[in-house]
């Protein structure tokens, strides 16, 4: 399980530091975790905000939300609620972010580590500003990011395929989220087996979703990638033919 400082939690859920803390004020927002003066939310705390926050773009008052999560709970214990809400918010990544050195990025993208690319990659997500350095929230995407700039491919590009690349997943999740929603969700359970059951739905979605994925890229990129190469081997051997 993840845990976030208030400003870490603020940015995964795209709000700010203060209107966490007012949701904390008015109760929407569990308490958090306490380590001396430092405050520890969870996974749970960030979709408990993802939920206020879609509540309120909604047109729902602090007041009615309050009220429709209070008739939620009542009847469920806090760890049936907090499980589930841990379940689903937590990460779906394999790997951890990883803290990477000003020095370490240089030695990656060399002069195009520059200023522009440095503001595109936050914007993005795929750098987060830790003092002096930063972190990567997906090390295998910052060092294929490496790897295509080592290729010979311009930064800047590079950071245009991985906006589009994120642009079509999040195409492809919203499709599973409405076949999910259309078959799974609108089954009906009985009151006392919600939680249980769409837990139980998440648990299983995670590796279902992931593997199909891999499967499905590592498909396309059997036939796309030999297409591309096939097409630069049948220019060569023309112009070879040529000057014989």
């Amino acid at each position: 399980m993840a845990e976030y400082r208030i400003d870490d939690l603020a940015r995964a859920a795209g709000t700010t530091v203060r209107n966490v803390r007012v949701y904390q004020d008015r109760e929407l927002l569990p308490p958090p975790r306490r380590e001396g003066r430092t405050a520890i939310y969870s996974d749970a705390h960030l979709v408990r905000l993802r939920l206020i926050i879609n509540m309120l773009e909604r047109g729902y008052a602090f007041a009615q939300i309050k009220e429709m999560i209070s008739a939620w709970e009542s009847g469920r214990s806090l760890g049936e609620v907090l499980g589930l809400e841990e379940v689903v918010g937590a990460s779906w990544a394999e790997e951890a972010p990883r803290a990477v050195t000003v020095a370490e990025l240089r030695e990656k993208f060399g002069k195009q580590f520059a200023p522009a690319n440095i503001k595109r990659s936050i914007e993005l997500g795929l750098l987060e500003r830790r003092g002096r350095g930063f972190v990567a929230p997906s090390p295998q995407l910052l060092d294929a990011g490496a790897e295509l700039v080592g290729l010979g491919v311009p930064l800047s590009a590079v950071l245009d395929l991985a906006e589009q690349l994120q642009q079509d997943i999040d195409h492809v999740a919203g499709i599973l989220v409405e076949v999910v929603r259309e078959h799974v969700l609108t089954r009906p359970v009985p009151t006392d087996d919600e939680i249980p059951y769409y837990s139980d739905v998440m648990q299983r979605l995670r590796p279902l979703v992931m593997s199909a994925l891999n499967a499905a890229a590592a498909r396309s990129a059997e036939r796309v990638i030999p297409e591309v190469l096939g097409d630069r081997l049948v220019e060569l051997l023309e112009r070879t033919n040529q000057h014989s």
